[in-house]
């Protein structure tokens, strides 16, 4: 399979796209990014790595972390942490305050804002420095000890946090959380400001393309944990617009209101695009038109 040359010939087919949509301008950090930018990242679980355009540009992972956070949880918590947060499909936005309300305090699943906000709780109670050990775990996963967390993003998203800060309220309400509510959310909105490039997460990702148990960081899961890993991402990865992915793409993935997309084909490569504009559920146009040529070309999906 000639990936480069699929990259490329995906990049510009999806030309007609650029300019549609725009970027995440309610987080004041976000808005000063260029919008028009583009890059896509691809490595296989033999070791052959392919890029185009920006690849090696590093944004705002956004909700791409909390597939990390996750996967630090899953490993200390186990089958335990499904009692707090749930492993079902939204079917709302990814800031709803409607549906936790209605649920009594137990987010629908751990990809959605509130299911996030819990997560970083968790390992806030588990680890003695959070902050360390989360980027301690990206660092190992990508093989790059330079990736760090960009704190104007992250201050500036507290700053207009307002129904994040609504939604740790109402969990601290239920008794979801355990810990100081700033605490949570500053911890959140730090793991949300990590920067990372394309190339960086689909190397990182491959550690759940594998489907082998792992050890990164002393965070260990087994393969049965990463398989029902690759599931919530199947089923939440992209909130009210899951089942548009599954049907477009065919593979598991998390996007993030940076531009950016990962997605892994269990066993064969992952992948990671990113491109700023995003439509009206918070996702990249271009990255979900990217990924949808990819399978189409490759005639890859797990369907």
């Amino acid at each position: 399979m000639d990936y480069q040359k699929i990259l490329e010939d995906i990049y510009m087919e999806i030309q007609p796209y650029a300019g549609k949509g725009a970027q995440a301008d309610y987080i004041p950090a976000l808005a000063k990014v260029n919008p028009d930018q583009f890059g896509i990242a691809l490595r296989t679980v033999s070791g052959d790595s392919y890029e185009y355009e920006k690849a090696q540009t590093r944004f705002s992972i956004q909700s791409i972390s909390k597939v990390f956070a996750l996967a630090m949880a899953l490993s200390m918590r186990g089958e335990d942490l499904w009692k707090i947060v749930g492993k079902e499909p939204s079917g709302t936005a990814f800031n709803s305050l409607v549906q936790l309300e209605v649920e009594k305090g137990k987010p629908r699943n751990p990809f959605i804002n509130a299911g996030a906000i819990v997560i970083a709780d968790m390992l806030i109670s588990e680890l003695d420095d959070p902050d360390a050990a989360f980027l301690g775990f990206i660092r190992a996963l990508s093989g790059t000890d330079t990736i760090d967390y960009n704190m104007e993003v992250a201050e500036s998203e507290r700053e207009k946090g307002y129904l994040n800060a609504a939604i740790a309220n109402m969990l601290k309400y239920h008794g979801t959380i355990k810990n100081d509510i700033e605490d949570v959310l500053m911890f959140y909105f730090r793991m949300c400001s990590v920067e990372m490039s394309c190339t960086e997460l689909a190397q990182a990702l491959l550690a759940f393309t594998n489907c082998q148990p792992f050890d990164y960081a002393g965070f260990k899961l087994t393969s049965s944990q990463i398989k029902r890993l690759n599931a919530v991402m199947q089923t939440c990865g992209f909130y009210d617009e899951a089942g548009e992915f599954s049907y477009l793409v065919g593979l598991p993935g998390k996007s993030g209101v940076g531009g950016g997309i990962v997605a892994v084909y269990p066993m064969r490569y992952s992948v990671a695009v990113w491109s700023p504009r995003l439509n009206s559920k918070g996702n990249s146009i271009m990255g979900m038109k990217a990924l949808e040529l990819l399978t189409t070309y490759t005639q890859e999906s797990i369907f």
